[in-house]
């Protein structure tokens, strides 16, 4: 009976959505699902998003800000603190941050509290999928006995629970959250076959349903899990390249010319956004739990969590060269987001460039056109406002951590002392006395 009245509220748009955590995955989710005539609450604890929201002002780069603004006039999309409005929902998806913690094991605190808050309020006849990236086993064994506990209902005949990976690429101009394929895993077939179906309504791109949760979950893994390795990878020919005095860049060019067998990963200072660098270690602590070692994952996660303190040590090795010393040199880092063209600086490895070379004696400072201040390690951090001859000649070296395409790298280089380029992003410009390739 629940399986067949909610299969038929989603076929005449009848479905209240409620999003919780509306960040980087959240509300471009909430957009879509209120511009394919489903009326959404989103539910946030923070006052400022609440507000912006509300008054129909974007602050995702993935969201279209005239979008926004005309499904919150409609009154299709509002946003919400207070918990209370679960009630009046028929499907949540929970869209909350896993971070880890200082001793790199999963922080699944927003996931328990969200849990928790909805438990407290969720009605019979509910949808329920998580969508933050997590461990294999979280919905099942976490999310499913809190939701039973706070509700008193049981899954599977009072809601249905499932876990769809969130697949949001900042930046990407192709690929966004509607034209995105899309995997469910749902605990039951009843609940398997709504959660789909409420996917569908809204998405244009397949939905690809599988046997669990636990598939779905493990699947989320295995995408960034295979990016870190191979990144891991092409990290550690780059450090054996310079060794040998080969450009790895113009490697992978010629690699890249075998249209089989072969897919271009690149080099850089670090990992950064908030998956690759953090799902291997979702992996890697759940195996422990049955007693196996991911061998191959945990040396790519070493290699790629090494890279910034290698870039400190080429960023010496080139000053040396000019007789001077790290200890009391300028360096100019251009770039802190995590890739290029968005202001986003989640786990960005150039902030952790930044600090190593501050801890080595370096004057530091940064330009960003996407961003012109971040918050690293509780402290705020403010860039320079302008890339002006006056910047790039006063300073010793500059680091390129960020391949922003709006930067002009032939002024940047005709007015550097010297430049490292960890992205290459300077590929273009012919003249390459000053610059050196990571």
């Amino acid at each position: 009976m629940i399986k067949e009245n909610l299969l038929r509220k989603i076929e005449q748009r009848e479905i209240v959505v409620g999003v919780v955590g509306l960040g980087y995955v959240g509300l471009p989710l909430a957009v879509e699902k209120a511009k394919a005539g489903f009326k959404t609450i989103g539910f946030d604890v923070q006052d400022k998003k609440v507000d912006m929201v509300n008054a129909g002002h974007n602050y995702i780069g993935d969201v279209v800000d005239e979008d926004l603004d005309e499904i919150v006039k409609k009154g299709m999309l509002s946003a919400t603190k207070d918990f209370s409005f679960i009630k009046d929902v028929d499907f949540v998806a929970i869209c909350v941050p896993t971070p880890l913690d200082v001793y790199q094991q999963p922080d699944i605190s927003y996931v328990r509290n969200s849990t928790k808050a909805i438990a407290k309020y969720m009605t019979k006849g509910t949808m329920v999928v998580l969508e933050s990236t997590t461990y294999p086993g979280t919905t099942e064994e976490l999310v499913k006995p809190i939701l039973e506990k706070g509700s008193g209902l049981i899954c599977g005949k009072d809601f249905y629970l499932g876990f769809s990976p969130e697949r949001v690429d900042p930046g990407n101009l192709i690929y966004k959250t509607k034209n995105t394929p899309k995997v469910v895993g749902a605990i039951g077939e009843d609940a398997l076959e709504v959660i789909a179906a409420m996917y569908r309504a809204v998405l244009d791109s397949d939905v690809h349903t599988v046997s669990s949760p636990a598939i779905a979950e493990m699947e989320k893994i295995l995408e960034n899990t295979y990016r870190n390795i191979n990144i891991g990878l092409v990290n550690e020919l780059a450090i054996l390249c310079h060794k040998m005095n080969i450009n790895l860049w113009e490697v992978i060019e010629a690699a890249k010319t075998k249209p089989y067998g072969f897919q271009a990963f690149y080099p850089g200072p670090g990992l950064g956004g908030h998956c690759i660098p953090l799902d291997p270690y979702y992996l890697s602590w759940k195996a422990r739990e049955y007693g196996f070692h991911t061998s191959m994952i945990e040396s790519s996660m070493m290699i790629n969590d090494r890279m910034p303190e290698y870039c400190m040590e080429r960023a010496s090795n080139i000053l040396n060269r000019y007789k001077k010393s790290l200890n009391g040199s300028k360096i100019l880092v251009l770039g802190v987001a995590y890739k290029q063209d968005i202001d986003d600086y989640r786990e960005s490895p150039a902030l952790v460039v930044i600090d190593i070379l501050k801890e080595m004696g370096a004057d530091v400072v940064y330009f960003d056109p996407y961003i012109s201040e971040y918050k690293y390690k509780g402290e705020i951090y403010k860039g320079e406002t302008e890339l002006t001859k006056e910047l790039l000649k006063s300073t010793d070296l500059v680091m390129v951590t960020a391949g922003h395409t709006n930067v002009d790298y032939d002024f940047v280089q005709e007015n550097a002392v010297f430049i490292f380029d960890t992205k290459n992003a300077m590929k273009a410009v012919k003249n390459r006395e000053n610059i050196e390739l990571l």
